[in-house]
Order: C-alpha cells, then sequence, then structure tokens
C-alpha cells in the first residue's frame, strides 16, 4: 500500500498505502467495502434499505473527490459498530466492519496510532466474520501453520466472504504493526488464505486477490527469499482480470515488481500508463484517481529509487 487503495461494488473496494519499516517495504492492499459493508447490513434491513446501499457503493466508487468519501465513512463505521455489537451478528455484517474499518484506518487516517486502533478492531472483526461462518477456522490465529492447508479445505465457496474479510482485516493490522515481528511473522498464513480463495472465492473479487498475492510476493528482494517473479504473475493476472480499468493495480505493480527488480523502463511505462487513462470507470473511478495521485508520486521520487 503506498495508499492501498479502494475498491467494491458489492465486493471489494481497494487502497494502496505505504511502506513497511525502513529498510522493507510493505505496500498493502485493504480492501474497503462500502458497496459490500452496506450489503452486509442490508442483509437484515429492508429491501428499501437494500437498495439505497446499492445506490451509496455505486456512488461512492464513482466519486472522484476522495476527501468527501472520507468525510462520509465514519457513519458507517458507527452503523456497523451497533449492528456487531450483538452476539448474533451475521458474518455479513462482521466481515463489512472488518473491510470498511480496514479501509478507513489505512487509506484516511494519518496519525499512526489512531490507523493502528482502528486497524486492530478490522482484525478482531475479521475473526470474528470468519470464526461465524465456520467453526472450521475459529482458531485459525493459533492453528499450527502444517494444519492450516487441512483446516481451509473445510471452508466452502458459501464461506469465502468471511475468510477475505479475515485477510483485509489481518493486512491492515499487520501494516499498521510493522514494528511488531509477531505480527510481522503472521503473513504467510495470510498468504495461504489468499491462496485458498483464489480456488473458492467470489470471481469478483479475483483481480483483487492476485494483486495482494503480488504484492506479498515481491515484499522482499530474492535475496531475501522474496519471490519476484512469481509476483509478476500475480500482478498481470490481476490486469486481465480487470481489464486495465482498475489502475491502482498498475501502480501496485510498478511499486511492487518494477522497483524490487530494477526495472526503471517497466516502472515508468506502467506509471504513465495510469496517468494517461482516463480515471472515469464505471465502478472504479474513486480509486483510479487515488491511483493516479499515487503515479504521479512514484514517478517523482523515479530518479532517487532508481
Amino acid at each position: 500500500m503506498g495508499i492501498p487503495l479502494l475498491r467494491t461494488l458489492h465486493s471489494v473496494s481497494r487502497s494502496l498505502a505505504g511502506a513497511f519499516g525502513a529498510p522493507a517495504r510493505l505496500s498493502l492492499l485493504v480492501g474497503l467495502c462500502c458497496a459490500a459493508a452496506l450489503s452486509g447490513c442490508s442483509s437484515i434491513a429492508s429491501s428499501a434499505a437494500g437498495n439505497l446501499a446499492d445506490k451509496l457503493s455505486t456512488a461512492i466508487l464513482n466519486q472522484d473527490d476522495p476527501e468527501l468519501v472520507r468525510e462520509s465513512l465514519p457513519a458507517y463505521l458507527l452503523l456497523l459498530d451497533s449492528l456487531a455489537s450483538s452476539p448474533d451478528a451475521t458474518p455479513a455484517v462482521l466481515g463489512a466492519a472488518a473491510r470498511l474499518y480496514a479501509a478507513y484506518a489505512i487509506v484516511f487516517v494519518t496519525d499512526p496510532d489512531r490507523a493502528a486502533t482502528l486497524a486492530s478492531r478490522a482484525h478482531l472483526y475479521g475473526v470474528r466474520a470468519t470464526c461465524s461462518a465456520t467453526k472450521a477456522t475459529c482458531d485459525i490465529e493459533t492453528l499450527p501453520f502444517a494444519d492450516l492447508g487441512a483446516r481451509l479445505e473445510k471452508v466452502t465457496p458459501a464461506q469465502c466472504g468471511a475468510l477475505f474479510s479475515f485477510a483485509v482485516g489481518s493486512l491492515a493490522y499487520v501494516r499498521t504493526h510493522s514494528d511488531d515481528w509477531q505480527a510481522v511473522a503472521g503473513l504467510p498464513r495470510i498468504e495461504a488464505v489468499l491462496a485458498r480463495l483464489l480456488v473458492i472465492g467470489a470471481p469478483d473479487q479475483a483481480g483483487t486477490v492476485n494483486t495482494y498475492l503480488g504484492i506479498l510476493n515481491t515484499l522482499r528482494p530474492p535475496a531475501l527469499g522474496g519471490q519476484p517473479e512469481r509476483g509478476r504473475i500475480y500482478f498481470e493476472k490481476a490486469v486481465a482480470l480487470t481489464g486495465g480499468r482498475d489502475l491502482s493495480v498498475l501502480v501496485e505493480y510498478a511499486r511492487g515488481y518494477a522497483r524490487i527488480v530494477y526495472d526503471r523502463e517497466l516502472h515508468d511505462s506502467l506509471l504513465n500508463q495510469v496517468l494517461a487513462a482516463d480515471p472515469r470507470q464505471e465502478g472504479y473511478t474513486l480509486l483510479n484517481t487515488l491511483a493516479q495521485k499515487q503515479a504521479t508520486e512514484l514517478l517523482a521520487s523515479a530518479n532517487d529509487y532508481f
């Protein structure tokens, strides 16, 4: 995340956010989900409320003023808190809370302590969501890693939304607790969850999941165990899945892969594609607006980096 971005439409919004520690980079892509958050609420609300949620999510995704979105989101956080406080809160409500808190913490909060607090709440909601969806993953954070794969095999496509929310909340937590090596040590576990989501996840989540996996495989250079070529494959798959309309994928491709392998030509080419593109794409305008800002900043710092 150099900023992780925002993305949703009944599934996921996306953000790009920043650096990981001093020597290493953690560019997380955290999913915001105004649409998914609101649709989760509408599952226990009236049909009229559901229609309103759909219209609101569309308006947010097509908004080219990120500041207006930033000012609007806290009201939904409070609404989700009230719904999630019930011991009978559904996986949809808990998952929506995880994604929305994660996005707000990473994209819009500049105070590190406050961002960490909000991301911690996102993480807890994600844990509750996946446990509410299936008892198979109630101990997902403490289960021995060797046993994780078999447990994830028990998660069904119907339960993948909660598992996705767990991944989003966990990534936000790691991003805001980058000096806590216990938190950082959870990255392989998150990667395993994302790999399972490639198999059982919803089609409209596939681009996001591939981008997350691209990021996780390019956190470190090859000499330190990173797998940038594997990350490149994930990024290219994400570009194909989104038809190039999601400019944030190109930004992450440049930031995550091109920089780590010191490919200046690819880096500048990807970012110039972002700047030359029309950001107003149905369902992507908000995140494309943010992506273009990121592209400008990355190009401005390229001479110092390469």
